[in-house]
Order: structure tokens, then sequence, then C-alpha cells
């Protein structure tokens, strides 16, 4: 209980004000966005600015049931940031270095409990602007979970936001787009390329950023 209040203050007083007043986030499609779980929502990924920017995008009351998929080596590196990103970010830590029976078992049980998943199928930040070959983690989730449903969002701003070496965010637009849901294919190279090209079909249908006025 504690933990879902700090969360939601964590929302209210920080994440909030700050996309929707200091920065704005422009959204296309908000429509399209799952309104409950079972769901992966999947999205390219420059800036740490994108979780927030996402997370933004879910009411208060579904916040507990949304789980940003992130590398454990990097969240729980040390135990402020491990705390912070399992009890107020709400994430679910996956190896990037194998070794473990099945790195996607926590994942796929936050399906089964009818939880959103946030994933970034680069696997790390790329470069501002361009897609980075897409690792195949989803796929072999999917492949358990065919069900599904998988929705992909193209993030614009937010490396600007967060330009390296940033400390306060800068007041640009953040702009979402959001896609028409996908569903699992059994052939691997199908179901790679069909995502990359939603992928890259909303970069072109995303408006560019500028200053607010």
């Amino acid at each position: 209980m504690m933990t879902r209040m700090l969360r939601a203050l964590f929302t209210l007083c920080i994440v909030w004000p700050v996309i929707w007043l200091w920065l704005g986030l422009r959204v296309k499609h908000r429509e399209r966005l799952p309104k409950s779980g079972p769901a992966i929502v999947v999205a390219n990924h420059n800036s740490h600015m994108d979780v927030f920017a996402l997370l933004s995008l879910f009411p208060l009351r579904e916040q507990a049931k949304v789980h940003p998929v992130a590398a454990a080596d990097y969240f729980l590196r040390d135990k402020r940031m491990a705390w912070f990103a399992l009890n107020i970010l709400n994430i679910i830590p996956i190896s990037r270095e194998g070794g473990a029976a099945n790195p996607l078992a926590q994942c796929e049980q936050a399906l089964r409990d009818g939880k959103t998943l946030i994933l970034f199928p680069e696997g790390t930040r790329g470069e501002p602007g361009k897609l980075a070959p897409l690792k195949s983690g989803l796929w072999h989730l999917s492949q358990s979970m065919p069900e599904v449903p998988i929705i992909p969002v193209w993030l614009r701003g937010t490396e600007q936001v967060m330009a390296k070496g940033n400390r306060i965010p800068l007041p640009l637009f953040i702009d979402v787009t959001i896609g028409e849901t996908l569903r699992f294919h059994p052939e691997k190279k199908v179901f790679m390329d069909d995502l990359k090209q939603q992928l890259l079909m909303l970069q072109q249908q995303t408006t560019g950023n500028h200053p607010h006025e």
C-alpha cells in the first residue's frame, strides 16, 4: 500500500507536471492505447525520458498495472537505483547477459495477470531519429503469449528534452504517435519485419519538435 501511494505521489507531483505542463505531450491516435491489459506497448528508445512519457499516457488508476521492461544490469546496479526502479517505476528487470532458464518468465507472468508491459525492442537507447536493429525478445515473448495485442508507438523529442549533459528538461514538446495493434506471427522474420515497418511508418507520421512559444 505504501509503495502504491509513493508511486501515485511521484506521478502526480513530478511526472505529470513535468511531462504535461513543463514540456507538453502531443499524442496522435490515443484511442489506440490499450484501456487494460494484457497488452504490450513497444516503442523506439532514445532517452531515459521515454519511460516517463509512455507512463504518463496511462490514467492513475492503471499505473500499478503498467510495467516497463528494463535491463537489470543498469537499473539494479546499486541499492538506491534498484529501489526506485522496482517500487516507483514499477519495472520488470530482465538480464541482457543470459544465464536465466527463461529471462522472460516475469514478463509472461505479468501478462497472465492482466498487466501491460512497456518494451523497447531496440534493447538500448539508440541514435536519435534512427531505428536501431530490433532484438527478437518480443517475438519470443509473443510466441508464449500469442493472443496478447502489441501496440507500436513512436516517440520524438525526448532525446532533445533530455540531451546528454542536461540536468533540467528543456521545454520542448514530446510527440507520440500510437499505431494499429499488431499480432503474433509464427515466422520470426515476418513478425520482426512487420514490426520494423510499422515503427518506421509511425516515424513518418510523427510531427517535428519545437520550443514552446
